[in-house]
Parts: C-alpha cells; structure tokens; sequence
C-alpha cells in the first residue's frame, strides 16, 4: 500500500507502542521466595495432605473465595484446563449438548469435545459480542445440558434473559471470564453469575503468572470433581469417597495433571492484589478513548450495560465500511502505518474451523460429531451465526491503545491518526480502485 506518498511521509507516531507488562518487583520476590522454599509444587497425585496443593495455591483459591465471595475456588495451570474441568463437573458427555458462543478462544468450545459433549453454536450480539438470548433460545433441544457463555473484552453478557431460559429450561451455566476479571453485570461479578465461572492468568490478561486459571463455584459437588479433574482423580476416587458406614460411594471421574505450581500461584497472589488498580486505569483510558470516538459516525464502541463494569482487556469496536467508504483492510493498514497496529476480532469463529467443518478430531473416527449418542446433525455451515460472521468478514476490531503504559497523550495520537484518515479519504478510496 502506497501509505507513506499518502500522508506526506509522516507517520503520527514516532516510535511503536511500548507493551503492556503488569509484573513487577513483588512478583519477582514472590518467585525467588518458593525458589529458595525448595517446593515449587505442592501437590502429590494421591489422596492425602497434598492433593489439594502447597500453601501458595491454597492462598491463591482462599483470596479468590473471599473476594469474589464464593465458597469453593479451584486453581488450574490454564483456563483452558479449568473449562474441561467445568464441563466435566458437571457431568457433561456423550449425548449431550453446549450451547456457546462462535466469538471466542477455541479451548472454550474445545473443553465440551473434550468430553465427548458436542458444542452447539449460538450467534452473538452486535454490539456487547457476547451470547444472543434469541440466538440461544432458537438453538435449545432435549440434549442441551449447559450454556457455556463468553465474557469477551472485558464485558459481559447480557445475563438478565439468559438466565430466565436458563430457569425454564432447568440448565446450567459456565462463564468463560478469562478475559473479564473484575468485570461486573448490574454490580454482580462475572464468573460469580453462573454454576461455575473461570478466570484466566495467562501472560496477556489483565492480571497474570504466565499461565494459569482458576474455577469458582459456590456447589460443593461441583468444586469436588473439579479437584478430581485437576488431580489424578480415578486413582485417588475410593480414599475420597468414603461413606459414614465405612463403604465407599462410587464417583466416575477422570482426572489428569492441570495442577498450578507453586511459583504461578506465587506471582499470581501478587497479580490478583493490583487487579483493582490495573482495571481502574484501563478503565480510565477506555472511557476517555470511548468520548473521543464518538465524534466519527463510522467507528462504534462497545456496550456497558447499566449498572455494569467493562475492564477492557481489549477495547472492540465496529467498523462501519459503508459510512466512511473504504475496506477495513485499508483502515487497518493506514493506522499501522501512522504506528498504531488493530486486530481483526473474531477473525475466526469457531464453527468454521476445520474440525467442525469435517466433523473430526480422531483418524479413524466421527465420534462425537456422528455416533448413536447423535443421530440428530449438529449443523456447523457457514451462515448458521451470521452476526459472528459479519464481525469477523467486515466490522469487528481491537485495539490495546488502553493498556497500561499508555497514557491519554497516545490516545489523542490514535484518534489524531483517524482525524487523518478522514482528511484523505478520496485519496484512500482512489488508492482502493487503482
């Protein structure tokens, strides 16, 4: 692209954005400490005094309970872990159905497979791009067991009708809130609103060890078969299951190693006290990005639903190509050359994704996409969530312009780059038909 003749040469950003990075000093400490301890995983794979892991994890689980106020929290080495741990605690299988969203990581859809459950996709909602209540409705049959909803950005879903299809039809409810830590819906916590609710530590969220997750629950069951999952649980079911009479009550259960060492936990008691901080600043600069975008009639921002936090770990916002007149690819293309690099949101949504186009993750087999346990067909064609599709195909887009350390003074710059823009659209729109 002929950027640079364009705009004279001159970019508006002299040099790249500097990265977000939430580790500090404290951190760390942290990791030099349970160095020093010479324990850096306090779990043994038998029932005992270490099933439940060293004295890190424990505190990691016990300041999640007490501040999301929750009964029961379950440390994982990833959120993706801790999702097929949720569906799993549940008692998801064969035969039975997940709703969940197209607009998301594919581990969220991949942790019903896991289990031998076959996702079912529902569209989302233009503008919060969570899970559509009517796309969830029309997309609800016997099989259905559970929504797996997607807290995306740092928002929400709109919980309020989905919980009410939830009560009708006596389902359950996950929350993926790996990327909406601290978030809230109408001054409830998400991950708090549903049967179970994940959080994520992975290097890029807003709060981070590397890698890590965590499960919260407020149903005992529930918290029981996630530490079974999280831990080797088949080996160690006969010593954990006793009854009062001395006989032991059979729970079927396979479990693996998705435990978190103690380092993680480490670094990750020390993240979780800067949540409140690191959110209010993304905060601060969202609202502040949100004011100056409102003066382009061609750019949407997302939705705060009323009464409601969003913690922006990305900011999304719509593209509206036929307001302005020229692609998405050309405005994606001019603000990298002006320094300010945008990602294309839901780039890929889910159902497109070879496997549910093949209907294959074995070899040799269809299982779970074509068995006796389905001898319905879960369509996956191209059209079946056509909001997702449009996101994807020509409107959704993110930008970290909100993360910390960036300041007020690079989003004037950024918005500086759009006001660009504007001033040479014909030339951007002669450029498009040369």
């Amino acid at each position: 692209m002929q950027k640079l003749a364009l705009f004279n040469g001159k970019s508006i950003l002299k040099k790249a954005l500097p990265r977000y990075n939430s580790i500090g000093k404290k951190e760390e400490q942290a990791a030099v400490r349970v160095v020093r301890e010479e324990l850096l995983s306090g779990f043994v794979g038998r029932a005992g005094d270490y099933f439940l892991g060293g004295k890190y994890v424990k505190e990691l689980e016990k300041r999640f309970c007490e501040y999301f106020n929750v009964k029961y929290a379950v440390s994982f080495n990833s959120a993706s872990t801790a999702l097929q741990a949720a569906v799993g605690a549940l008692g998801i299988g064969p035969g039975d159905e997940v709703i969940t969203s197209p607009y998301t990581m594919s581990s969220t859809a991949s942790a019903v497979l896991f289990n031998n459950a076959l996702p079912v996709f529902a569209d989302i909602e233009e503008n919060s791009f969570c899970l559509d209540s009517e796309s969830i409705k029309k997309n609800v049959s016997k099989k259905t067991k559970a929504i797996l909803a997607v807290n995306m950005h740092g928002g929400s879903a709109d919980y309020g009708p989905i919980l009410k299809i939830i009560r009708k039809r006596k389902l359950k409810i996950i929350e993926d809130n790996a990327q909406s830590a601290g978030a809230t819906y109408k001054r409830k916590f998400t991950g708090t609103i549903g049967d179970i609710g994940i959080f994520s530590f992975n290097v890029h969220k807003i709060i981070q060890c590397g890698e890590g997750g965590v499960l919260v629950t407020n149903n005992k069951k529930y918290g029981f078969r996630a530490q079974l999952i999280r831990n080797h649980g088949e080996a160690v079911i006969n010593d954990l299951c006793k009854l009062p009479n001395g006989k032991r009550s059979f729970e079927p259960i396979l479990g693996n190693n998705y435990r978190l060492s103690e380092i993680h936990a480490a670094i990750a008691i020390e993240q979780f006290k800067k949540m409140d901080k690191l959110n209010k600043q993304r905060i601060a600069l969202a609202d502040y990005l949100t004011e100056k975008l409102s003066q382009f009639n061609w750019l949407v921002s997302p939705l705060v639903f009323k009464n409601s936090i969003h913690v922006y770990y990305s900011y999304p916002f719509r593209f509206l190509a036929d307001k302005i007149g020229i692609k998405r690819t050309t405005f994606i293309k001019t603000m990298e050359a002006e320094g300010f690099p945008l990602f294309i949101g839901c780039e890929n949504p889910i159902h497109l994704l070879p496997i549910y186009q093949k209907k294959r993750i074995y070899p040799n087999s269809k299982f779970p996409f074509v068995s006796k346990e389905y001898p319905h067909n879960v369509s996956y064609k191209k059209g079946i969530c056509p909001v997702a599709e449009r996101m994807s195909e020509k409107e959704l887009l993110e930008t970290t312009i909100c993360q910390p350390p960036q300041t007020k003074k690079e989003i004037d710059l950024f918005i500086s780059a759009i006001k660009k823009i504007e001033q040479n659209i014909e030339e951007l729109r002669k450029y498009e038909k040369a």
